[in-house]
């Protein structure tokens, strides 16, 4: 793997550590090594992935909220880190509509925020802040969307990306140009993911798993709509390469990469769940008639072909591969829960050796 030793020794600071990706992020590193410091909330769940694998045993992990630019500031300038991975943020499009100030707070000022405090370092560090498929405006195209797409937003959620996307574009310009080259930023972009360790309301897949442990109906709000499906390591190994080419070679400053699945990997919601089932005992689902629900797109996708050119970056996992790691991670959750970490592990390593077959692979460069 490209990034195996980039990360080892190195002070990397995670926003976020204590959700689905930034939990999957955080426990990446520390297997390549890294000395990782965690910034975040309490998880939002009764269940996560973060209290699953007991990442605060093996991590530097502290309670604080992005949008005390105070806190942040002391603690970037305190520890000087050498990687950045920016993953905090208000995550839901539903909860978007029921606390759309909280959303915003979060996701444009928190960002702002950081890139305020990134002021602080005083040596090399490659920042990867990562924001979202739905920053762009969605014109329901059927071909992908490029990074120098229009962006916007519908929903307070996208909107909220997409103003993060022009304030890392702002700062970039002028404040992190000429005289400090030491400091380097991207962002990144990814699309649906699922996987093992993700509880959060009105999301596909925990529903359905939180309803199948109990023998229940899942009611698919949109069946119909179509998203770029694609397992959590999938974007975690772009945001990693993106990092390991960041910190080595200043040409990735300024720039945006989008990290999706193949476009033959696209599925309405009914789809994954009928794929899902292949998986799962006994499962049920109907689709729901509710008219009321708020909008959501209809059809994502994004083209990748910018991240495959620069990095030789591209999914690996298959569509049945991806539903395979997720379910047996819940299964395997319901059965043991002791040995979670473990089971992350075990499938992070799987990852990659997938990955490693591919002829044109990031893992093989």
């Amino acid at each position: 793997m490209p990034f195996s030793d980039i990360y080892k020794g190195k002070t990397v600071l995670v926003t976020g550590h204590t959700g689905f990706k930034g939990g999957w992020l955080t426990l990446w590193l520390k297997n390549l090594g890294a000395n990782v410091i965690g910034l975040s909330l309490e998880p939002q769940n009764e269940y996560n992935f973060f209290n699953s694998t007991n990442l605060k045993k093996i991590i530097d992990d502290r309670r604080i909220d992005i949008k005390n630019l105070q806190s942040l500031n002391n603690i970037i300038n305190s520890i000087q880190p050498d990687f950045v991975f920016h993953l905090a943020a208000q995550a839901l499009v539903r909860k978007s509509y029921l606390n759309p100030i909280e959303t915003w707070q979060t996701n444009l000022l928190g960002t702002v925020n950081v890139l305020e405090s990134l002021k602080n370092i005083r040596k090399k560090s490659a920042c990867v802040l990562i924001t979202s498929d739905k920053c762009y405006k969605n014109k329901e195209w059927v071909w992908g969307y490029r990074e120098d797409d229009q962006l916007g937003g519908a929903d307070p959620y996208s909107a909220s990306k997409a103003a993060a996307e022009l304030a890392i574009n702002s700062y970039i310009k002028s404040f992190f140009g000429k005289g400090k080259p030491y400091i380097r930023i991207s962002s990144a972009r990814a699309g649906n993911v699922i996987g093992g360790g993700d509880w959060s309301k009105d999301r596909i897949v925990p529903d359905c798993v939180k309803a199948w442990s109990k023998g229940d109906l899942v009611k698919l709000r949109s069946p119909n709509s179509t998203r770029p499906w694609q397992h959590v390591l999938e974007p975690i190994s772009g945001y990693l390469e993106l990092g390991n080419h960041l910190y080595k070679d200043e040409l990735f400053h300024g720039e945006s990469f989008n990290f999706g699945p193949k476009s033959s990997d696209n599925y309405s919601v009914e789809k994954l769940v009928q794929k899902m089932s292949f998986y799962w005992d006994k499962v049920l689902w109907e689709n729901s008639s509710d008219k009321d629900q708020p909008y959501e797109s209809g059809l994502l996708k994004l083209n990748c072909d910018k991240a495959l050119l620069k990095m030789k970056w591209e999914s690996n996992l298959s569509f049945e591969d991806t539903l395979r790691f997720t379910i047996e991670w819940y299964k395997n959750f319901y059965d043991f829960k002791d040995c979670m970490r473990e089971k992350s592990i075990d499938q992070i390593n799987e990852y990659c050796k997938i990955a490693k077959k591919s002829s044109i692979s990031w893992a093989n460069s």
